[in-house]
């Protein structure tokens, strides 16, 4: 499984095609993020990538996990966004 990490100051259109080409090569993506603001960046980015891949008949879900980091003897949560493409329902 691919990891990306998007921060504050991740450009959500460049998140967006890079999350598109790894789904093509694996059926699964993590993103993971610290903060509001880069969960903002992350979400723009898979509302941007769900326009590309859907004219295609595939359809993005993400599930949401919380994950604890530790940084310097600190724990921090972050959120782990996991992003599978599927055939659309319907």
């Amino acid at each position: 499984m691919e990891t990306m990490k998007v921060s504050s100051s991740s450009v959500p259109s460049k998140v967006a095609g890079a999350l598109t080409c790894l789904l093509r090569e694996h059926p699964q993506v993590t993103i993971q993020v610290i903060g509001a603001a880069s969960l903002n960046q992350a979400m723009k980015a898979i509302a941007i990538a769900r326009g590309y891949i859907a004219p295609g008949g595939q359809e993005i879900y993400c599930i949401p996990s919380f994950y604890d980091l530790t940084i310097d003897n600190q724990t921090i949560t972050s959120l782990r966004l996991n992003i599978e493409m599927h055939e659309k329902l319907f």
